[in-house]
């Protein structure tokens, strides 16, 4: 088996006759052996039925697999461990693939040996995006484009993003799976299941071990976003969450601490506070959002500390 594609869903069965039916229209892939896992991550919806069905009714080797850990951690692993093919492929349920995609994936590894491939990921919106949202909070939605033609990244500052990644599976093997401490778990739209933090975590990993990376602007797909990803307080629970979880990880010893909490991150949340209240004066609220969202990660780092304290 060459390639297999693994898709993690929890409770969006609407999203998956869509997904797969891109997949459907695929060209380019008559000598590529290729398989698509769906792995329902302890669904309470018609995910099985929905699966099973265009199983039953279309061309494409789908295999439906359950995964009752609460986690797109679990559930990525899970994939990797009951999957065949040589490079491993996942995309969300919420991503629509293009024609030449899968081609280009396998025509990448073929000709460089990378460990790992990122491509294009362009957001589409139902409604118009909020003036609040910059371009560069994009990549906060899934976005990612690193330009239009074919190059090595680096792992560090530019890596795949898990809506749109492929890796080779020699690549387990060298650093083992993701992380089952971070990711999603559960229904992202609520503050429980908003954390992320599985993909840099994992590609650091594979970089610090000597991984080589490519990207490819064929490997081009769309990312549907749902309206409650178009809400302030999406991208402030993200940060406030991204803030809590870099506490609970850090396992460096402060010796200057207040209620648990580092002395030197105060200075760092009165600043981005100062810098909040400034750029909201001088530029308006619209353009001092992002500074808002460093306010909200400081504020979760001073959460977790003082959490992991009691």
């Amino acid at each position: 088996m060459d390639i297999s594609i693994i898709i993690c869903s929890y409770n969006r069965a609407h999203n998956l006759p869509e997904c797969f039916d891109h997949l459907l229209q695929l060209e380019g892939t008559e000598n590529i052996q290729w398989e698509i896992i769906l792995v329902d991550n302890n669904s309470t919806d018609e995910t099985s039925t929905v699966t099973q069905r265009y199983a039953d009714q279309s061309t494409l080797d789908i295999r439906y697999i359950f995964e009752g850990q609460q986690g797109v951690v679990f559930a990525r692993n899970k994939g990797i461990e009951v999957s065949k093919g040589k490079y491993i492929v996942y995309i969300d349920d919420d991503i629509r693939v293009t024609p030449k995609w899968l081609r280009t994936i396998h025509d990448t590894f073929k000709e460089f040996d990378c460990d790992a491939i990122g491509g294009r990921i362009q957001i589409e919106s139902q409604q118009p995006l909020p003036k609040w949202i910059t371009p560069e909070l994009y990549g906060f939605l899934g976005h990612q484009d690193f330009g239009s033609n074919p190059r090595q990244i680096d792992g560090y500052k530019e890596y795949p993003f898990g809506g749109n990644m492929a890796i080779k599976r020699r690549a387990f093997s060298l650093i083992g799976q993701f992380d089952i401490r971070v990711g999603r778990k559960g229904d992202a739209s609520k503050k429980e299941g908003l954390f992320k933090g599985e993909e840099p975590d994992f590609f650091h990993r594979l970089a610090n071990n000597g991984g080589t990376f490519r990207y490819h602007p064929d490997i081009l797909v769309s990312h549907k976003i749902l309206p409650y990803q178009l809400k302030k307080g999406f991208f402030l629970t993200l940060h406030n969450n991204a803030g809590i979880l870099e506490a609970q990880l850090n396992d460096s010893h402060h010796n200057r601490t207040l209620m648990g909490v580092p002395l030197f991150i105060f200075p760092q949340i009165f600043r981005s506070i100062g810098k909040f209240i400034y750029q909201t004066i001088t530029q308006g609220p619209n353009r001092s959002f992002r500074k808002l969202m460093n306010v909200a990660y400081f504020a979760g780092v001073i959460q977790g500390y003082y959490a992991k304290s009691r």
